[in-house]
């Protein structure tokens, strides 16, 4: 196949979920829908514990900035696909589309961190209550903002440069709604052994470390509820996790579904609509489920509005 370096590129094209021209009006709706609920529902959570003192702690710190990373991560993808729509168009410039592969992975890196972070918060919560106001002092806290941010800036920049050094043939297709990485270097003609290799590597270890933390903080949560004497502390200990045990069950489960169904699949639709459910979804409902199963929160809201 005719192969062009990346300078010659003027574009890719996003084929989104439907080349159906009677079906656009109705994503378009959709998913304008989405994305303003999912950037109202975060900036609330974050005006309502920027305004009320008593959620200035380091579990809603965290929240803070996992509702800022939600709305950054959306805001990645939905507008661009948005304007296709309206535009009837599909392009991507090609520096735009490696700008998008940046801040997904930036975003996606960084949910993944902080999420780990909130499960740290809670078994120091829960399994060293006396010592929690030492331990989750604000150096650490942000010491662990600054640690995630750097560390998935790092992943995001070293992907995207890797990608740079691709040629790409001439059929510059992407069957999804936005620029994934994977998506990207399939399309590439020249050699991308080490751009898979890399990307296997990196996100078994930035995506298997925090989850065994997460996972190594509710083994030892479960077991100190467990030992309490009483139905009520148990039931108070637990009532702490819930949100964030939904969140990470929301944000895990989609990621692992996004990757099976990759795997088992060759129906390019499919695929896009997997990535759909990890991208968009979870942004939108973990606003729902912190303001829906946290009684702080919901008092926060109704002081706001």
């Amino acid at each position: 196949m005719e192969t062009k370096n990346q300078t010659d590129i003027a574009e890719f094209l996003l084929l989104g979920l439907s080349e159906d021209p009677e079906e656009q009006p109705l994503l378009f709706g959709l998913f304008l829908t989405i994305y303003l609920v999912t950037a109202l529902g975060n900036l609330l959570i974050m005006l309502a514990i920027g305004s009320d003192s008593h959620l200035h702690t380091p579990m809603y710190f965290f929240l803070s900035h996992l509702s800022f990373t939600d709305l950054c991560f959306s805001t990645t993808t939905v507008p661009k696909m948005l304007v296709n729509i309206e535009r009837r168009s599909k392009s991507i410039s090609y520096t735009g589309c490696l700008t998008q592969v940046c801040f997904v992975l930036l975003f996606a890196g960084l949910e993944n961190f902080l999420l780990a972070a909130m499960a740290y918060d809670r078994y120091v919560a829960i399994c060293h209550p006396l010592r929690y106001v030492v331990i989750m002092n604000p150096c650490l806290c942000g010491l662990l903002i600054l640690l995630s941010l750097v560390i998935s800036s790092a992943d995001a920049l070293l992907h995207t440069l890797m990608v740079f050094r691709l040629s790409f043939c001439t059929e510059l297709e992407i069957p999804h709604f936005f620029c994934e990485l994977d998506q990207v270097i399939k399309l590439a003609c020249s050699d991308t052994l080490i751009n898979n290799i890399l990307a296997y590597l990196v996100t078994s270890i930035l995506g298997g470390v925090p989850l065994l933390g997460i996972i190594f903080s509710y083994t030892q949560i479960v077991s100190s509820i467990l030992r309490m004497p009483s139905a009520g502390g148990k039931y108070k200990a637990f009532s702490t996790c819930g949100s964030h045990l939904s969140v990470v069950s929301l944000f895990y489960g989609t990621a692992f579904g996004v990757y099976i169904s990759s795997a088992l699949t060759h129906s390019s639709k499919e695929t896009a609509i997997a990535s759909l459910m990890y991208t968009v979804v979870p942004p939108m409902l973990n606003p729902f489920i912190y303001s829906l199963r946290n009684r702080d929160m919901k008092q926060a809201l109704r002081k706001l509005i």
